[in-house]
């Protein structure tokens, strides 16, 4: 039973590309499938979440994490009375724009792009649903309902406008989503759906529970330390009362699922109590009001902080995190201005998109499509290649 403020399939704004309804799905659902069925989202099983994916099979890919991510986003909008397929579908489409290497390719990317209008991965993300993915006879993309692209748009909040998360742009907005909302109008200054809010959240609770279960198998830090934290340190102290010298692998699960259940608790917590107080009547209401429905508890952002302060310095800014981080920028470093340069070496069905020769621009927006969709191992494998050679850390993790 959907409440009244969750997005109701049946009213639905439609598809940008009218297409007839599904006898047995709803629209939401055939808009998760679809983003499932996509190249982009199948090319996530090879692309970074913090571990380049060649350095161990048991690390998150961006793959996995999509997928935990939806898992988390369908509890949380199934307990608060919300569409779990909307939410779902937007908690897989979020990272369908990331470059291989993580943050790091996206960070080169963006410096490389700088001069043709940036790079950001949201952005991207509404790119290859509208543009980019071309398997249908009748559109390009996936032809995505409005509140699908709206929550890809915008889950995060405003993009524009006073209730923007860092206020209004001090530039021009990225050009994919400038695109994309040109195409069809995903009212930026508002907040997104509720069911897209769940997907933002699920994802903060997805990454800060796996990046601590792979920095523990990594060796980055120990128990020991995450025992001085807020979230973690309790977690374990229950742990150990209940389960007085259970062995190190068990212990370090049970401790961090309850973080996991901790961080979900919180969320659905903080979003029922707003609810309750805002009484909304419609997705329009969601979209009115002056902040986000669906956050953690300012007492628990606090603690978060700790947590994610010390992942920083221990795992994402960790020295062999950085050594590795500086090797692969260099790849995308090599990369981008020799297809820039002699787009002769992109494939052939990338050389014969029709904007290709429109100016310096379009082609190295084209160029920036094709580079952000390898995968780590393409990546790598084309700088072989194309320059003879892989950075010394990765060449041969390649045979």
């Amino acid at each position: 039973m959907l409440a009244p403020y969750a997005c109701h399939p049946e009213t639905s704004r439609g598809r940008l590309f009218e297409e007839r309804m599904s006898t047995f799905r709803s629209p939401f659902q055939r808009d998760r499938d679809r983003i499932i069925h996509s190249s982009a989202f199948r090319r996530l099983k090879h692309k970074t979440q913090v571990f380049v994916e060649y350095e161990g099979d048991y690390y998150r890919t961006r793959l996995t994490h999509s997928i935990e991510v939806a898992q988390v986003a369908r509890t949380i909008a199934g307990v608060l009375g919300l569409n779990t397929e909307l939410a779902e579908a937007v908690a897989l489409a979020h990272d369908l724009g990331h470059t291989p290497f993580g943050h790091a390719g996206e960070d080169a990317l963006a410096e490389l792009m700088q001069p043709y209008g940036g790079f950001d991965h949201n952005a991207q993300a509404l790119r290859i649903v509208t543009r980019l993915e071309r398997h249908y006879a009748d559109f390009d993309g996936l032809n995505l309902t409005w509140e699908a692209l709206e929550g890809i748009a915008k889950h995060n909040g405003p993009v524009v406008g006073p209730f923007a998360g860092h206020g209004e742009p001090s530039g021009p907005l990225p050009y994919a989503l400038t695109e994309a909302n040109a195409m069809w109008d995903l009212e930026l200054s508002t907040f997104a759906s509720a069911e897209a809010q769940v997907a933002a959240l699920a994802d903060d609770i997805a990454y800060t529970h796996h990046d601590l279960h792979d920095g523990l198998r990594s060796g980055l830090f120990t128990e020991k330390e995450l025992e001085g934290l807020p979230v973690t340190g309790p977690a374990f102290e229950v742990v150990d009362r209940l389960y007085p010298g259970l062995d190190r692998m068990r212990r370090r699960h049970e401790a961090l699922r309850r973080v996991f259940g901790a961080m979900v608790e919180d969320v659905i917590a903080v979003a029922q109590n707003r609810l309750r107080e805002a009484q909304p009547a419609s997705p329009e209401d969601i979209r009115a009001m002056d902040r986000m429905v669906v956050r953690f508890s300012e007492p628990f952002v606090q603690e978060l902080k700790a947590v994610r302060s010390f992942l920083f310095s221990h795992m994402y800014r960790a020295p062999s995190v950085m050594a590795e981080r500086r090797r692969v920028t260099a790849v995308l470093h090599d990369l981008f201005p020799l297809f820039l340069s002699r787009p002769e070496h992109l494939p052939e069905d990338w050389r014969a998109a029709p904007d290709l020769a429109e100016d310096d621009v379009a082609l190295a927006r084209i160029v920036a499509d094709y580079v952000a969709g390898m995968t780590d191992r393409f990546a790598l494998q084309e700088h072989a290649r194309l320059f003879g050679g892989a950075p010394p850390s990765v060449a041969g993790d390649l045979t």
